[in-house]
Protein backbone atom coordinates (compact mmCIF):
# COMPACT_ATOMS: atom_id res chain seq x y z
CA UNK A 1 0.00 0.00 0.00
CA UNK A 2 1.23 3.34 -0.99
CA UNK A 3 2.56 5.74 2.13
CA UNK A 4 -0.46 8.17 1.81
CA UNK A 5 -2.80 5.64 2.61
CA UNK A 6 -1.27 5.06 6.01
CA UNK A 7 -0.83 8.58 6.78
CA UNK A 8 -4.62 8.79 6.44
CA UNK A 9 -5.28 5.80 8.62
CA UNK A 10 -3.40 8.23 11.52
CA UNK A 11 -5.95 10.83 10.94
CA UNK A 12 -9.07 8.15 10.54
CA UNK A 13 -7.16 6.62 14.36
CA UNK A 14 -8.25 10.37 16.17
CA UNK A 15 -11.54 10.19 14.38
CA UNK A 16 -12.22 6.61 15.57
CA UNK A 17 -11.16 7.66 19.06
CA UNK A 18 -13.60 10.29 19.21
CA UNK A 19 -16.18 8.18 17.71
CA UNK A 20 -15.70 5.59 19.77
CA UNK A 21 -14.90 7.09 23.06
CA UNK A 22 -17.96 7.83 24.62
CA UNK A 23 -18.52 4.05 25.60
CA UNK A 24 -15.76 4.45 28.49
CA UNK A 25 -17.04 8.43 29.28
CA UNK A 26 -20.87 7.53 29.78
CA UNK A 27 -20.37 7.54 33.61
CA UNK A 28 -18.55 10.42 33.89
CA UNK A 29 -20.67 12.86 31.27
CA UNK A 30 -23.65 11.13 33.31
CA UNK A 31 -22.66 12.90 36.45
CA UNK A 32 -21.00 15.66 35.64
CA UNK A 33 -23.79 17.16 33.06
CA UNK A 34 -26.92 15.45 35.22
CA UNK A 35 -28.25 13.53 32.43
CA UNK A 36 -29.02 10.08 31.90
CA UNK A 37 -27.13 7.03 30.70
CA UNK A 38 -29.42 6.78 27.32
CA UNK A 39 -28.97 10.63 26.86
CA UNK A 40 -25.48 10.08 27.06
CA UNK A 41 -25.53 7.57 24.79
CA UNK A 42 -28.10 9.53 22.66
CA UNK A 43 -23.90 11.42 21.87
CA UNK A 44 -22.75 8.27 19.99
CA UNK A 45 -26.26 8.82 18.26
CA UNK A 46 -25.74 11.96 17.44
CA UNK A 47 -22.28 11.43 15.94
CA UNK A 48 -23.72 8.82 13.72
CA UNK A 49 -26.46 11.04 12.17
CA UNK A 50 -23.68 13.98 11.72
CA UNK A 51 -22.30 11.22 9.39
CA UNK A 52 -25.36 10.18 7.68
CA UNK A 53 -26.14 13.81 6.73
CA UNK A 54 -22.44 14.83 6.47
CA UNK A 55 -21.15 11.84 4.47
CA UNK A 56 -23.15 12.98 1.33
CA UNK A 57 -23.53 16.31 1.75
CA UNK A 58 -19.85 16.97 2.07
CA UNK A 59 -18.75 14.67 -0.71
CA UNK A 60 -20.48 16.70 -3.14
CA UNK A 61 -19.47 20.31 -1.92
CA UNK A 62 -15.92 18.79 -2.04
CA UNK A 63 -16.30 17.78 -5.71
CA UNK A 64 -14.83 20.97 -6.48
CA UNK A 65 -11.46 20.66 -4.48
CA UNK A 66 -8.64 18.11 -4.40
CA UNK A 67 -8.46 15.95 -1.97
CA UNK A 68 -5.84 17.09 -0.06
CA UNK A 69 -7.44 20.19 0.41
CA UNK A 70 -10.80 18.66 1.47
CA UNK A 71 -8.93 16.77 3.89
CA UNK A 72 -7.44 19.43 5.57
CA UNK A 73 -10.40 21.35 5.65
CA UNK A 74 -12.30 18.53 7.20
CA UNK A 75 -9.60 17.59 9.65
CA UNK A 76 -9.52 21.06 11.10
CA UNK A 77 -12.70 21.53 11.48
CA UNK A 78 -12.67 18.36 13.63
CA UNK A 79 -9.92 19.25 15.41
CA UNK A 80 -11.50 22.85 16.61
CA UNK A 81 -14.89 21.56 17.35
CA UNK A 82 -13.62 18.97 20.28
CA UNK A 83 -12.03 21.86 21.73
CA UNK A 84 -15.53 23.41 22.33
CA UNK A 85 -16.73 20.13 23.39
CA UNK A 86 -14.11 20.05 25.79
CA UNK A 87 -14.66 23.62 27.56
CA UNK A 88 -18.41 23.36 27.61
CA UNK A 89 -20.38 22.93 30.71
CA UNK A 90 -23.97 22.59 28.46
CA UNK A 91 -24.65 19.26 27.10
CA UNK A 92 -26.38 20.95 24.29
CA UNK A 93 -23.58 22.66 23.20
CA UNK A 94 -21.77 19.03 23.81
CA UNK A 95 -24.73 17.01 21.46
CA UNK A 96 -23.89 20.22 19.19
CA UNK A 97 -20.23 19.61 18.91
CA UNK A 98 -20.46 16.16 18.41
CA UNK A 99 -23.18 16.82 14.84
CA UNK A 100 -20.44 18.88 13.94
CA UNK A 101 -17.49 16.86 14.21
CA UNK A 102 -19.43 14.13 12.91
CA UNK A 103 -20.34 16.16 9.87
CA UNK A 104 -15.93 17.08 9.25
CA UNK A 105 -15.32 13.09 9.91
CA UNK A 106 -17.84 12.05 7.35
CA UNK A 107 -16.49 14.29 5.18
CA UNK A 108 -12.81 12.79 5.70
CA UNK A 109 -13.94 9.78 5.18
CA UNK A 110 -15.91 9.40 2.60
CA UNK A 111 -13.18 11.62 0.52
CA UNK A 112 -10.35 9.57 2.01
CA UNK A 113 -11.86 6.37 1.28
CA UNK A 114 -12.37 7.71 -2.59
CA UNK A 115 -8.65 9.03 -2.27
CA UNK A 116 -7.18 5.70 -0.86
CA UNK A 117 -8.69 3.34 -3.21
CA UNK A 118 -7.66 5.55 -5.66
CA UNK A 119 -4.15 5.28 -5.22
CA UNK A 120 -4.35 1.39 -4.16
CA UNK A 121 -5.28 0.60 -7.58
CA UNK A 122 -8.60 -1.06 -9.30
CA UNK A 123 -8.31 -4.58 -7.38
CA UNK A 124 -6.95 -3.48 -4.10
CA UNK A 125 -9.71 -1.61 -2.43
CA UNK A 126 -10.64 -4.24 -0.06
CA UNK A 127 -6.78 -3.78 1.01
CA UNK A 128 -7.00 0.15 1.03
CA UNK A 129 -9.95 0.32 2.91
CA UNK A 130 -9.12 -2.10 5.80
CA UNK A 131 -6.07 -0.12 6.62
CA UNK A 132 -8.05 3.11 6.59
CA UNK A 133 -10.29 0.87 9.10
CA UNK A 134 -7.52 -0.43 10.83
CA UNK A 135 -7.25 3.34 11.88
CA UNK A 136 -10.67 2.90 13.51
CA UNK A 137 -9.83 -0.46 15.01
CA UNK A 138 -6.53 0.44 16.45
CA UNK A 139 -8.62 3.68 18.20
CA UNK A 140 -10.71 1.15 19.81
CA UNK A 141 -7.01 -0.74 21.02
CA UNK A 142 -5.49 2.66 22.32
CA UNK A 143 -7.45 5.68 21.89
CA UNK A 144 -10.50 4.59 23.33
CA UNK A 145 -9.10 2.88 26.50
CA UNK A 146 -6.21 5.35 27.00
CA UNK A 147 -9.78 8.14 26.62
CA UNK A 148 -11.48 5.83 29.43
CA UNK A 149 -8.28 6.12 31.45
CA UNK A 150 -8.46 9.45 31.46
CA UNK A 151 -11.89 10.10 31.76
CA UNK A 152 -11.54 8.21 35.15
CA UNK A 153 -8.11 9.84 36.03
CA UNK A 154 -8.83 13.43 34.71
CA UNK A 155 -12.61 13.51 33.71
CA UNK A 156 -14.19 13.23 30.51
CA UNK A 157 -13.41 16.52 28.92
CA UNK A 158 -9.43 15.34 29.46
CA UNK A 159 -10.26 12.94 26.51
CA UNK A 160 -11.62 15.48 24.24
CA UNK A 161 -8.62 17.22 24.76
CA UNK A 162 -6.49 14.47 23.69
CA UNK A 163 -8.54 13.85 20.33
CA UNK A 164 -7.60 17.93 19.35
CA UNK A 165 -4.11 16.86 20.19
CA UNK A 166 -3.50 13.94 18.36
CA UNK A 167 -5.32 15.46 15.76
CA UNK A 168 -2.43 18.03 14.81
CA UNK A 169 0.35 15.91 13.68
CA UNK A 170 -2.37 14.06 11.65
CA UNK A 171 -3.08 17.44 10.12
CA UNK A 172 1.12 17.92 9.38
CA UNK A 173 1.23 14.48 7.78
CA UNK A 174 -2.17 15.09 5.40
CA UNK A 175 -0.28 18.34 4.50
CA UNK A 176 2.61 16.13 3.47
CA UNK A 177 2.12 13.43 2.35
CA UNK A 178 -1.27 13.07 0.59
CA UNK A 179 -1.50 13.94 -3.11
CA UNK A 180 -3.75 16.51 -4.18
CA UNK A 181 -6.00 13.49 -6.60
CA UNK A 182 -8.81 15.53 -8.12
CA UNK A 183 -12.16 13.74 -7.69
CA UNK A 184 -13.13 10.75 -9.72
CA UNK A 185 -9.66 10.24 -10.34
CA UNK A 186 -7.80 6.41 -10.81
CA UNK A 187 -4.36 6.84 -10.22
CA UNK A 188 -1.54 4.14 -10.17
CA UNK A 189 -0.04 3.46 -6.61
CA UNK A 190 3.07 5.91 -5.93
CA UNK A 191 1.91 8.45 -8.64
CA UNK A 192 1.91 12.17 -7.84
CA UNK A 193 -0.71 14.49 -8.52
CA UNK A 194 -0.20 18.24 -9.14
CA UNK A 195 -1.33 20.10 -5.65
CA UNK A 196 -3.70 22.56 -8.27
CA UNK A 197 -5.19 19.83 -9.39
CA UNK A 198 -9.42 20.18 -9.76
CA UNK A 199 -11.54 20.03 -11.54
CA UNK A 200 -13.23 22.03 -14.12
CA UNK A 201 -16.23 23.85 -12.16
CA UNK A 202 -18.95 22.96 -14.95
CA UNK A 203 -18.15 19.41 -15.05
CA UNK A 204 -19.05 19.05 -11.06
CA UNK A 205 -22.55 18.99 -11.13
CA UNK A 206 -22.85 16.85 -14.28
CA UNK A 207 -20.21 14.48 -12.58
CA UNK A 208 -22.62 14.14 -9.31
CA UNK A 209 -25.85 13.40 -11.11
CA UNK A 210 -23.77 10.66 -13.03
CA UNK A 211 -23.08 9.04 -9.31
CA UNK A 212 -25.81 9.53 -7.97
CA UNK A 213 -27.43 7.84 -10.95
CA UNK A 214 -24.95 4.98 -10.04
CA UNK A 215 -26.03 5.03 -6.58
CA UNK A 216 -29.16 3.53 -7.23
CA UNK A 217 -28.18 0.15 -8.06
CA UNK A 218 -30.46 -2.52 -6.37
CA UNK A 219 -27.60 -4.70 -5.74
CA UNK A 220 -25.71 -1.77 -4.16
CA UNK A 221 -28.53 -0.61 -2.00
CA UNK A 222 -29.20 -4.02 -0.60
CA UNK A 223 -25.51 -4.29 0.47
CA UNK A 224 -25.63 -0.88 2.15
CA UNK A 225 -28.91 -1.97 4.31
CA UNK A 226 -26.97 -5.34 5.15
CA UNK A 227 -24.09 -3.69 6.43
CA UNK A 228 -26.13 -1.08 8.44
CA UNK A 229 -28.03 -3.70 10.20
CA UNK A 230 -24.54 -5.31 11.09
CA UNK A 231 -22.87 -1.76 12.11
CA UNK A 232 -26.14 -1.24 14.00
CA UNK A 233 -25.47 -4.28 15.97
CA UNK A 234 -21.78 -3.17 16.67
CA UNK A 235 -23.00 -0.18 18.68
CA UNK A 236 -26.05 -1.25 19.86
CA UNK A 237 -23.73 -3.21 22.17
CA UNK A 238 -20.86 -1.43 22.62
CA UNK A 239 -22.08 1.92 23.31
CA UNK A 240 -23.26 0.46 26.82
CA UNK A 241 -20.38 -1.85 27.29
CA UNK A 242 -18.83 -0.27 30.20
CA UNK A 243 -22.42 -0.05 32.44
CA UNK A 244 -23.01 -3.65 31.05
CA UNK A 245 -19.60 -5.59 32.11
CA UNK A 246 -19.81 -3.64 35.51
CA UNK A 247 -23.47 -3.85 36.26
CA UNK A 248 -23.68 -7.29 34.55
CA UNK A 249 -20.54 -8.68 34.32
CA UNK A 250 -18.71 -8.44 37.70
CA UNK A 251 -15.74 -6.39 36.41
CA UNK A 252 -14.91 -3.00 38.38
CA UNK A 253 -14.96 -0.01 36.76
CA UNK A 254 -11.20 0.06 36.30
CA UNK A 255 -11.55 -2.91 33.96
CA UNK A 256 -13.36 -1.00 31.27
CA UNK A 257 -10.10 0.32 29.62
CA UNK A 258 -8.99 -3.35 29.69
CA UNK A 259 -12.11 -4.85 27.82
CA UNK A 260 -12.45 -1.83 25.64
CA UNK A 261 -9.24 -2.74 24.39
CA UNK A 262 -9.54 -6.25 24.38
CA UNK A 263 -12.65 -5.55 21.65
CA UNK A 264 -10.30 -2.85 20.18
CA UNK A 265 -7.77 -5.94 19.68
CA UNK A 266 -10.44 -8.37 18.05
CA UNK A 267 -11.66 -5.31 15.55
CA UNK A 268 -8.20 -5.25 14.45
CA UNK A 269 -8.27 -9.12 14.02
CA UNK A 270 -11.41 -8.49 12.25
CA UNK A 271 -10.01 -5.71 9.61
CA UNK A 272 -6.82 -7.13 8.58
CA UNK A 273 -8.83 -10.68 7.56
CA UNK A 274 -11.93 -8.74 6.00
CA UNK A 275 -9.01 -6.39 3.94
CA UNK A 276 -7.78 -10.04 3.24
CA UNK A 277 -10.79 -11.45 2.06
CA UNK A 278 -13.10 -8.87 0.65
CA UNK A 279 -11.33 -8.52 -2.55
CA UNK A 280 -11.90 -11.94 -3.83
CA UNK A 281 -13.42 -14.14 -1.43
CA UNK A 282 -15.94 -12.10 0.01
CA UNK A 283 -18.39 -14.68 0.36
CA UNK A 284 -16.81 -17.18 2.33
CA UNK A 285 -16.53 -14.66 5.21
CA UNK A 286 -19.91 -13.05 4.93
CA UNK A 287 -22.11 -16.19 5.41
CA UNK A 288 -20.41 -18.20 8.56
CA UNK A 289 -19.18 -14.64 9.84
CA UNK A 290 -22.83 -13.93 9.79
CA UNK A 291 -24.40 -17.01 11.29
CA UNK A 292 -20.82 -16.59 13.82
CA UNK A 293 -21.83 -13.35 14.63
CA UNK A 294 -25.65 -13.71 15.53
CA UNK A 295 -24.74 -16.82 17.56
CA UNK A 296 -22.05 -14.91 19.76
CA UNK A 297 -24.59 -11.96 20.03
CA UNK A 298 -27.24 -14.62 22.07
CA UNK A 299 -24.47 -16.42 23.65
CA UNK A 300 -23.06 -12.86 25.14
CA UNK A 301 -26.46 -11.92 26.36
CA UNK A 302 -26.95 -15.75 27.80
CA UNK A 303 -23.52 -15.97 29.71
CA UNK A 304 -22.79 -12.04 30.52
CA UNK A 305 -23.20 -12.40 34.09
CA UNK A 306 -19.77 -14.30 33.14
CA UNK A 307 -16.70 -12.60 33.82
CA UNK A 308 -14.46 -15.37 31.67
CA UNK A 309 -17.13 -15.59 29.17
CA UNK A 310 -17.32 -11.79 28.80
CA UNK A 311 -13.96 -11.72 28.26
CA UNK A 312 -13.54 -13.77 25.78
CA UNK A 313 -16.43 -12.66 23.90
CA UNK A 314 -16.32 -9.14 24.54
CA UNK A 315 -12.88 -9.92 21.35
CA UNK A 316 -15.42 -12.67 19.66
CA UNK A 317 -17.81 -10.26 18.94
CA UNK A 318 -14.95 -7.38 18.09
CA UNK A 319 -13.27 -9.62 15.50
CA UNK A 320 -16.51 -10.89 13.87
CA UNK A 321 -18.12 -7.39 13.82
CA UNK A 322 -15.57 -5.79 11.99
CA UNK A 323 -14.73 -8.48 9.48
CA UNK A 324 -18.14 -9.21 8.87
CA UNK A 325 -18.61 -5.08 8.51
CA UNK A 326 -15.26 -3.93 6.46
CA UNK A 327 -16.23 -6.91 3.89
CA UNK A 328 -19.60 -5.35 3.09
CA UNK A 329 -18.17 -1.72 3.02
CA UNK A 330 -15.72 -3.14 0.78
CA UNK A 331 -18.34 -4.68 -1.80
CA UNK A 332 -20.11 -1.53 -1.62
CA UNK A 333 -17.20 -0.07 -2.67
CA UNK A 334 -16.96 -2.41 -5.71
CA UNK A 335 -20.54 -2.25 -6.03
CA UNK A 336 -20.18 1.91 -6.69
CA UNK A 337 -17.62 1.40 -8.92
CA UNK A 338 -19.08 4.04 -11.48
CA UNK A 339 -19.11 6.61 -8.46
CA UNK A 340 -15.32 6.53 -7.33
CA UNK A 341 -16.43 10.35 -5.15
CA UNK A 342 -19.79 9.45 -3.99
CA UNK A 343 -19.56 5.43 -3.27
CA UNK A 344 -17.63 6.09 -0.27
CA UNK A 345 -19.95 9.04 0.87
CA UNK A 346 -23.08 6.60 0.77
CA UNK A 347 -21.33 3.41 2.67
CA UNK A 348 -20.13 6.17 5.28
CA UNK A 349 -23.92 7.42 5.65
CA UNK A 350 -25.43 4.02 5.27
CA UNK A 351 -23.12 2.59 7.74
CA UNK A 352 -23.92 5.45 9.77
CA UNK A 353 -27.74 4.72 10.00
CA UNK A 354 -26.84 1.30 11.80
CA UNK A 355 -24.57 3.68 14.33
CA UNK A 356 -27.38 5.71 15.13
CA UNK A 357 -30.00 3.06 15.14
CA UNK A 358 -28.11 0.78 17.37
CA UNK A 359 -27.23 2.90 19.98
CA UNK A 360 -31.03 4.37 20.43
CA UNK A 361 -32.43 0.83 20.18
CA UNK A 362 -30.39 -0.59 22.89
CA UNK A 363 -31.21 3.18 24.91
CA UNK A 364 -34.81 2.13 24.30
CA UNK A 365 -34.70 -1.31 25.71
CA UNK A 366 -32.58 0.06 29.08
CA UNK A 367 -34.98 2.46 29.27
CA UNK A 368 -38.33 -0.08 29.30
CA UNK A 369 -36.47 -1.38 32.17
CA UNK A 370 -35.08 -4.83 30.40
CA UNK A 371 -31.45 -4.11 31.94
CA UNK A 372 -28.37 -4.06 30.32
CA UNK A 373 -28.10 -7.38 28.82
CA UNK A 374 -31.11 -6.13 26.15
CA UNK A 375 -28.75 -4.58 24.12
CA UNK A 376 -26.82 -7.63 22.85
CA UNK A 377 -30.49 -9.03 22.15
CA UNK A 378 -31.41 -6.45 20.29
CA UNK A 379 -27.40 -6.76 18.44
CA UNK A 380 -28.50 -10.66 17.54
CA UNK A 381 -31.87 -9.74 16.16
CA UNK A 382 -30.56 -6.65 13.77
CA UNK A 383 -27.65 -9.10 12.61
CA UNK A 384 -30.47 -12.39 12.22
CA UNK A 385 -32.63 -9.31 9.77
CA UNK A 386 -29.71 -9.03 8.27
CA UNK A 387 -28.92 -12.80 7.34
CA UNK A 388 -32.78 -13.21 6.63
CA UNK A 389 -32.66 -10.48 4.41
CA UNK A 390 -29.59 -12.00 2.47
CA UNK A 391 -31.25 -14.78 1.91
CA UNK A 392 -34.69 -13.20 0.75
CA UNK A 393 -32.52 -11.60 -1.92
CA UNK A 394 -30.60 -14.88 -2.62
CA UNK A 395 -33.86 -16.74 -3.19
CA UNK A 396 -35.06 -14.50 -5.60
CA UNK A 397 -32.11 -13.79 -7.63
CA UNK A 398 -32.36 -17.88 -7.54
CA UNK A 399 -35.92 -17.28 -8.59
CA UNK A 400 -35.03 -15.01 -11.56
CA UNK A 401 -32.08 -16.64 -13.06
CA UNK A 402 -33.63 -20.69 -12.67
CA UNK A 403 -30.16 -21.30 -10.66
CA UNK A 404 -28.36 -19.97 -7.98
CA UNK A 405 -25.39 -17.72 -8.82
CA UNK A 406 -21.56 -19.40 -8.42
CA UNK A 407 -19.48 -18.53 -5.50
CA UNK A 408 -16.99 -16.70 -7.95
CA UNK A 409 -19.71 -14.70 -8.92
CA UNK A 410 -21.51 -13.64 -6.08
CA UNK A 411 -18.20 -13.02 -5.27
CA UNK A 412 -17.47 -10.62 -8.53
CA UNK A 413 -21.21 -9.02 -7.35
Amino acid sequence: MPIPIYMLALAVFAQGTSEFMLSGLVPGIVRDLQVSVPAAGALTSAFAVGMIVGAPLTAVLSLRWPRRRALLVFLTIFMIVHVAGAVTTSFGVLLAARVAGALANAGFLAVGLAAATAMAGPGAKGRAASVLLGGITLACVAGVPAGAVLGQVWGWRSAFWAVAVVSVPAVVAVAVAVPAIPPGTAIPPGTAMSPDAAPPPEAVVPAARRELRALRRPRLLVTLLLGALVNGATFCTFTYLAPLVTEVGGYGPGWVPVLLALFGLGSFAGVSIGGRMADRRPMRLLVPGGLALTAGWIVFAVAAGNPAAVLVLVFVQGALSFAVGSTLITRALYAAADAPSLGGAFATAAFNVGATAGPLLGGVAIGAGLGYRSPLWVSALLVALALALAAAVAARRTRTTGRPASPTRRAAR
